[in-house]
């Protein structure tokens, strides 16, 4: 009998097969363990514990195999999510891996394959953390109480992220629209409709209650593992949401307790940007040396491969020696002021008149050398390997706009399965000040500058509030919370927020205008949020889930649009 993707994770059940502690998933119609087996097991109960933080890289999930470049784990839908917007440029349409997100392409509709991928990996996340919550017990105690917070926590950032990709319309705009179903350890129906906004909001919140009061007093021995704090600002996401103005402050400025957002030395590192905890990181993960999207397909299907340019040395990375970086949008580019340190995260397109003049010859010679490294010293210590990205690699010859936000591991440039053995952040105490500030002002716009304003100036001290408001687009952002999305533009650039906070504020998107860097084909303009950023739900799901609706399949602008304005 066939059986829907949600019905088969409400039963199948998981064993570990690996030292790592990454969880490997058994066909339910072949092979399987029960629920005694899986408990009796030695050790099991921690095993599928780590895996709840384990298994969110490292693997071939979507796959089993390495030929997918973003079949690398969670921060891959950082990626899948924010070239969807305006403010990830993918320079090469033909080949680039992410083109299926940034072209709207046929991939995001619901008889492809690539639909599936989230679909794969967040209900297999999800059926791993209702485990671990069966397995623990109505009334846990002791290290079962740790693990049972832990896996509440887990499965509701998982559902925060599921509802903000799916749901058509935000949750302050129409409380009634659909998102997913909702599976939990006691689902048996394969018969699951998608739940409202009301609906998943409300069993997020009841899984965070659950994981606040479990996870009290626990001491987490590094940031890869959920704690209170994490919980704290898993809520002030959900009432950001929601906007429940009052709690998503309360909850992002309890998350901030103990962490210190980030200075300059540390933000622009060049051996440690990035890639390593410090005391802003609330919550990360880490790719292993042993992670098969390290060991197979020479590392080429990480996040490293995508995301850090200077390994050129090394002749592996996307990024670095195929198809070349993803680039800033030109335009946010130039908003941000000289005097803002963050600036120094892409190189500066003025650097191209230098660069653009030397000849094939320069990465070989003395002369040439020290020409590069005079205009690209500042951004980075391997300034021949970036030129070399750059001009010899990307798909078209410029430096200008270039990411050096994520750097390799300890500087290493030579190396690849060194080099992307790095650390993500997927919670930082900036977002929680951002959301606080955000948040204050939707009650007290006066203290709500205030916060902003303070926060800013940790970042260029010139900043004046009323600079970055831009209200294009939008039928609910306030010019104040247009000031607050553009610091988040600018602070989150490649950590997966773009999607979320332009449906939440109901933006469209503007990739048309003078001095576009987008690409031809690509450079669309909207008035309303992108139907492309809805997205379908695998037709396999609703063939087998008759209770199960889709979102439109969506079609791409059929041209260019006009440029834009500012």
């Amino acid at each position: 009998m066939k059986k829907s993707i949600i019905y088969i994770a409400a039963l199948a059940l998981t064993v570990v097969l690996t030292m790592n502690s990454c969880i490997k998933e058994i066909d339910p119609q072949t092979s399987y363990v029960t629920a005694e087996q899986a408990e009796n097991a030695p050790g099991a109960y921690d095993n599928f514990v780590a895996s709840l933080t384990g298994s969110l890289n490292g693997e071939f999930t979507y796959s089993g195999a390495s030929q997918y470049p973003w079949d690398f784990g969670y921060p891959s839908f950082f990626l899948q999510r924010d070239v969807m917007g305006q403010d990830i440029v993918c320079t090469s349409s033909g080949s680039e891996w992410y083109t299926t997100w940034y072209t709207c392409g046929t991939g995001l509709g619901p008889t492809y394959a690539v639909c599936q991928l989230p679909w794969t990996y967040y209900y297999g996340w999800i059926k791993n953390c209702s485990i671990v919550i069966s397995q623990s017990g109505d009334n846990p105690v002791g290290e079962k109480a740790t693990g049972a917070g832990i896996a509440y926590a887990m499965r509701a950032m998982f559902y925060e992220d599921l509802a903000r990709m799916y749901a058509p319309q935000t949750y302050a705009a129409n409380l009634q629209a659909e998102t997913v179903p909702i599976v939990t350890e006691e689902t048996t129906d394969p018969e699951n409709p998608r739940a409202t906004n009301k609906e998943i909001w409300d069993f997020i919140i009841s899984d965070l209650n659950k994981a606040e009061q479990l996870l009290a007093g626990y001491q987490r021995s590094d940031v890869y593992t959920p704690n209170i704090n994490v919980v704290y600002g898993l809520k002030a996401r959900a009432y950001l949401t929601m906007e429940d103005w009052a709690n998503a402050e309360k909850y992002a400025k309890l998350a901030q307790e103990g962490y210190s957002v980030m200075g300059e030395s540390e933000y622009l590192s060049q051996t440690d940007g990035f890639n390593k905890p410090n005391n802003s990181w609330i919550f990360g993960l880490t790719y292993r040396s042993s992670d098969p999207n390290i060991t197979e397909n020479d590392a080429d299907s990480s996040w490293g491969s995508q995301m850090i340019i200077e390994v050129s040395a090394s002749e592996c990375g996307y990024s670095a020696n195929y198809i070349g970086p993803k680039r800033i949008d030109a335009h946010l580019y130039n908003t941000i002021p000289a005097t803002d340190f963050r600036r120094k995260c892409w190189i500066d397109p003025a650097v191209d008149v230098v660069l653009g003049a030397l000849d094939e010859t320069a990465m070989s010679t003395a002369a040439g050398q020290a020409a590069i490294a005079s205009v690209l010293g500042d951004y980075t210590d391997d300034p021949v390997g970036v030129y070399n990205t750059c001009y010899n690699v990307a798909a078209y010859a410029a430096a200008g706009y270039v990411p050096v936000k994520f750097r390799p591991k300890d500087g290493v440039h030579d190396n690849q399965y060194t080099a992307f053995t790095v650390a993500v952040p997927l919670m930082r105490v900036e977002e929680m000040k951002l959301i606080e500030a955000e948040a204050a002002g939707m009650q007290n716009e006066a203290r709500g500058i205030q916060l902003l304003t303070a926060f800013a100036q940790t970042r260029d001290a010139n900043y004046t509030y009323g600079t970055h408001n831009e209200a294009y687009s939008s039928t609910r952002a306030t010019a104040f919370q247009n000031e607050v999305w553009w610091q988040r533009r600018v602070e989150l650039w490649g950590e997966g927020f773009a999607t979320f906070d332009i449906k939440r504020l109901e933006k469209g998107i503007i990739r048309s205008y003078d001095g576009t860097n987008h690409v031809k084909g690509y450079q669309w303009n909207t008035t309303s949020t992108p139907v492309w950023m809805n997205l379908c739900i695998v037709q396999t799901e609703t063939n087998n889930n008759p209770a199960c609706t889709n979102n439109e399949t969506p079609i791409p602008p059929s041209s260019d649009s006009e440029p834009y304005v500012w």
